[in-house]
């Protein structure tokens, strides 16, 4: 039971949704084929796509991540 005259915020309030996922622009179509622009996990399998980031490639679905050479580079500098 809460206190009378006070109102639940939680309830009332909804959270505003996120954009839609542009799926379409994970592939490129050239005349009859279609081919990834995305890398798959390859943990998970094929149509799960991992997210690009600066320094390496992680899947959202498990967890899984690959750091890229730029990145590799830029620690051993940072450890000399």
């Amino acid at each position: 039971m809460g206190k009378v005259g006070v109102e639940s915020s939680t309830a009332d309030k909804k959270k505003p949704l996120k954009g839609e996922v542009a799926v379409h622009n994970f592939y490129m179509i050239e005349g009859n084929t279609v081919t990834r622009k995305k890398r798959d996990c390859p943990r998970c399998g094929k149509g799960v796509f991992m997210a690009e980031h600066r320094d390496r490639y992680s899947c959202g679905k498990c967890g899984f991540t690959e750091f890229t050479e730029h990145s590799r580079k830029a620690t051993k500098k940072q450890t000399k």
